[in-house]
């Protein structure tokens, strides 16, 4: 079976909120008969609604600063799907992704054959299946995992015992399965937390924060919260921001990823790598080397595109926020796509007013909104500045023949994944 035969057979397994089963069950059983790769090593557990993906990148590369053999697990992918699965910095090879799927998919068909499992597992929980075994293969140190939704009931959460669970800011996405309250999605996030082992909180809303001080009380968890350091000295610009941290020791940092809520994000995962021990030279290196694409990426050109994949109110807020600070004096252009399960009003009344110009398109995806369904949800006073056009290719040509003013892609992480692979490919 090819790499290709692979991502085809996954995709063909069905989008992954209609059929994902909310068990752990099947995917314990399946990982029973695997060996049960995800006994190996040592892991730090991200959940979270948004600032997940960075803060496990920084924490990721600041652990390899440290000289450990690193394994990153992230969703989801931008343009291939091997992004999710990396070791030492650098997605798996082909040929390590076709080992894994082949020795996942074939322990799954076995499960099948004897009635085990009810089901061949969904992609999301192939893929991490194949990341367990892929890292337990290369014998990584620790693995920084990222959970895919929610906590409580994700594929990821087979962990029993985490170095450290980390938990991000927590917003309004996915409110069907995660409940429609802060308390409620709070409450699945939490599920990470294991007994007696170690958590970092981010700065969180008191509602939120609540639901998780409980929880931690009640598993006798010890507790650390990013708010404990001291952001001081913080100067910031369109392409990141300079800052010291200062806690039990002073640490200056550099922090190469843009936008106010990366100070957050940095600090959270540095009060995750302090609780590890890790020194201050190698989280100071770790965090100037992490890179995190597709999340206020600046792609060079006439004109500059900016990709950020801000698919929800908590990302759309923060994006408008950097618009503000960093372009007020310019005008900036949207091109904007999103799919049917996400809070779309409520996105685009926060960024469609920023926006001189804004180009409605959609990503090929079969959840994708047509981009007439978006104009419809517009304003009047915002309608009068759009284009509708059909694909990302169409509205990056549109961009290439009008002014020259700065870009931004947002809405959707698979129009920004479609978009990136456009603007990067040589």
């Amino acid at each position: 079976m090819t790499f290709t035969d692979t991502v085809r057979f996954l995709y063909s397994l069905g989008h992954e909120l209609k059929v994902v089963k909310w068990d752990l069950e099947r995917m314990r059983v399946l990982l029973a008969a695997l060996d049960n790769p995800h006994s190996q090593g040592r892991f730090v557990h991200v959940a979270g609604t948004n600032g997940k993906g960075s803060t496990c990148a920084m924490i990721e590369a600041a652990l390899r600063a440290d000289g450990l053999r690193t394994a990153l697990y992230t969703s989801p992918h931008l343009i291939d799907p091997r992004e999710r699965i990396a070791i030492g910095g650098q997605m798996i090879s082909e040929a390590a992704w076709v080992a894994a799927f082949a020795e996942v998919h074939a322990a799954a068909e076995r499960l099948l054959a004897t009635d085990e499992i009810d089901g061949h597992p969904s992609f999301f929980e192939t893929v991490t299946a194949m990341a367990f075994l892929a890292f337990a293969r290369a014998r990584v140190e620790i693995t920084v995992l990222e959970t895919g939704l929610g906590g409580r009931l994700d594929a990821t959460n087979v962990v029993e015992r985490p170095e450290v669970a980390v938990i991000t800011p927590i917003d309004f996405d996915h409110e069907t399965f995660l409940g429609s309250s802060l308390e409620s999605i709070a409450a699945e996030k939490a599920g990470i937390l294991k007994p007696g082992r170690p958590a970092v909180f981010a700065a969180q809303r008191p509602e939120a924060l609540r639901v998780l001080e409980n929880r931690a009380l009640e598993l006798d968890i010890a507790v650390r919260h990013s708010s404990s350091w001291r952001v001081e000295d913080l100067v910031a610009d369109r392409f990141g921001s300079r800052f010291t941290l200062a806690g039990d020791e002073e640490i200056p940092i550099e922090c190469p990823l843009p936008g106010a809520h990366q100070v957050e994000n940095a600090r959270t995962a540095i009060t995750a790598l302090a609780s590890l021990g890790v020194p201050a030279a190698a989280i100071r290196s770790g965090i100037a080397a992490a890179r995190w694409p597709g999340r206020l990426e600046r792609i060079p050109g006439s004109p500059d595109v900016i990709l950020d994949g801000a698919h929800n109110p908590a990302g759309a807020r923060a994006l408008a926020g950097y618009i503000r600070e960093f372009f007020a004096d310019e005008p900036v252009r949207l091109i904007f796509g999103a799919m049917r399960d996400k809070a779309v009003e409520e996105v685009t009344s926060v960024l469609y007013p920023l926006a001189a110009e804004i180009i409605l398109t959609a990503p090929d995806q079969p959840r994708a909104l047509h981009p007439e369904a978006l104009a419809e949800m517009a304003a009047e006073a915002d309608r009068a500045r759009m284009s509708l056009v059909g694909s990302i290719d169409a509205a990056l040509a549109m961009v290439e023949k009008r002014s020259r003013m700065t870009t931004f892609v947002t809405g959707s992480l698979f129009l920004v994944g479609e978009a990136r692979a456009l603007l990067t490919r040589t």
